[in-house]
């Protein structure tokens, strides 16, 4: 699948390729506006992507246009330098996704890889992301391609990262704008991208939303890399996401007993313990990251509950219940 142009196809030729492959009915016109050319120069661009063996077709009329087909002898494809980077980030991140296709990304990226020119192989090379899975899916933010090479690329540096970080509501947080880490791993979590990393001056590691952060140039000096708590980057992420310091476990777990038969619990169960008890009782055993929390989460089953332990579990159910009732109250 080469990637690179040959010497008669142009950058304008290579763009004018991409719209096209879009699978959609292009006007002349609109061509014309995208690529900042005339008219005359899109119907001779698309007469030279046909003797190139593209199979192009024209309608006329006001609902015309252009249209590549579709078809099993196609040309080999061409991408621009950002699909270039686009499909080598997804190929790195499906190698981590459990869904079976590892080995195969893994061996397209190698594929990609062998045909690109230099100038793309050092940006795909300083690709240097993990995935992880995640039951949950977040809003999808979009991250800047460039900060995730520029990332990955201190990652594989050892270089200090210097960056402002923005807030949920997308201003400067209360801390300090300017900030520094030691950049570990660059990963891919439930649809968000996070970056990890040792802070120096509060001498302890950190997670970051790489669409909040905005890169200060030039990096910081070189570091001597550390290995994250417990060596696996995945559980490590995973104790942080459950407010756990080290270790990959809820700081809050609880005993509960659900008058629901263990089939209609284990979906819901998430990474909790689940015994059948019977034919409509259930033992489950299962954490969060607060105990009030985790008394709201198991009154999502809609059923009578049980609590074999321990009593902060308890606490926290007469809290809720006391909530409750004050929010059933009719308002004045």
């Amino acid at each position: 699948m080469p990637i690179a142009s040959s010497t008669v196809t142009s950058r304008r030729l290579l763009a004018l390729l991409s719209l096209l492959q879009v699978h959609r009915d292009w006007p002349g016109a609109v061509l014309a506006e995208r690529l900042a050319v005339s008219e005359r120069t899109v119907r001779r661009d698309v007469e030279r992507l046909r003797e190139l063996g593209y199979p192009i077709h024209a309608a006329k009329g006001p609902d015309g246009g252009y249209r590549l087909a579709a078809g099993s002898a196609m040309p080999p494809l061409l991408f621009d330098d950002d699909q270039v980077v686009a499909l080598a980030v997804a190929l790195r991140v499906a190698v981590g996704t459990g869904a079976e296709i590892e080995e195969a990304a893994a061996r397209a990226l190698t594929t990609v890889r062998q045909v690109l020119p230099a100038r793309l192989r050092h940006r795909v090379d300083a690709l240097d992301v993990t995935a992880v899975e995640s039951a949950g899916r977040g809003t999808d933010p979009q991250v800047d391609p460039t900060v995730l090479l520029a990332l990955s690329a201190a990652v594989r540096a050892a270089e200090e990262v210097r960056f402002d970080y923005r807030s949920a509501a997308g201003t400067p947080g209360e801390s300090p704008p300017a900030r520094r880490v030691q950049p570990h791993h660059l990963v891919a979590r439930g649809g968000r991208w996070y970056l990890i990393g040792w802070d120096p001056e509060r001498q302890e590691w950190r997670t970051y939303r790489a669409d909040r952060m905005v890169l200060r140039i030039p990096n910081g000096p070189r570091f001597t890399p550390r290995e994250v708590p417990g060596g696996d980057i995945a559980a490590f992420l995973s104790a942080r996401f459950k407010g756990s310091g080290t270790a990959n476990i809820w700081p809050c777990r609880g005993e509960v007993i659900l008058d629901l038969p263990a089939a209609r619990v284990t979906p819901f169960a998430g990474d909790g313990t689940v015994e059948e008890l019977g034919s409509a009782r259930t033992r489950l055993l299962t954490g969060s990251w607060s105990w009030a929390a985790l008394a709201a989460t198991l009154a999502r089953f809609d059923t009578e509950i049980e609590v074999v332990g321990p009593g902060e579990l308890r606490d926290a159910f007469a809290t809720l219940s006391r909530r409750a009732a004050r929010a059933a109250r009719p308002r004045p």
